[in-house]
């Protein structure tokens, strides 16, 4: 699975009407790299602009942002999927905001229901803390311990469909964008020393 060609020929591509469906996990190593993350829409304000500007920064790079909105959390994103494009715009953060990543159909990233890809990076990656949290503000079941703790959990997903790490959700963008670079030159210096064995 690589994040960046997650879209099939299943996926109805509509971002307007705020309607990405989840058409597979589509091909492995297209040479991107990918930070899916749990996007709990309705707080978190800050979040939303940083990756905005992070997904504008590093395009250039081959990152590729995708947003999974989730009611799981604190039941903060309740509206339907036709909701949240213009709640982004016109309510939080507001002032005309629109994501410059895709984002996805709400659903499921914990539970009996949760969505596959979800499934995929939790068991690839371990959970960045010890406690869930309060369960009185958690919406699934099963609770696993490896499950998402709460909105914006960060995974970054390797060209190679690889999950190579998992942030907390209140590791900052800032973070993200540090260890994200790291690992661009760690893969860049890789593949010139993958070059200069073959020019041998």
């Amino acid at each position: 699975m690589c994040v960046s060609r997650v879209l099939s020929r299943n996926t109805l591509q509509n971002r307007r009407a705020g309607r990405w469906l989840w058409g597979g996990l589509g091909n492995r190593g297209n040479g991107r790299a990918g930070v899916p993350h749990d996007s709990g829409w309705t707080t978190n304000l800050l979040p939303r602009t940083e990756l905005n500007a992070l997904q504008e920064e590093l395009k250039a790079y081959g990152l590729v942002i995708l947003g999974f909105p989730c009611n799981q959390f604190g039941k903060q994103e309740p509206g339907d999927n036709s909701e949240i494009l213009p709640g982004l715009k016109h309510v939080r953060p507001g002032g005309g905001f629109v994501p410059n990543f895709l984002l996805f159909e709400k659903g499921d990233v914990n539970g009996d229901k949760e969505q596959k890809v979800f499934t995929f990076l939790k068991n690839s990656c371990p959970p960045p803390a010890e406690l869930l949290g309060d369960p009185s503000r958690l919406f699934w079941s099963p609770m696993k311990t490896h499950d998402i703790r709460w909105n914006f959990e960060k995974f970054l997903v390797g060209p190679d469909g690889v999950p190579v790490m998992r942030w907390y959700h209140r590791a900052t963008v800032s973070t993200v964008k540090a260890d994200i670079v790291r690992y661009l030159r760690k893969l860049n210096n890789e593949q010139v020393e993958e070059e200069g064995r073959w020019k041998k």
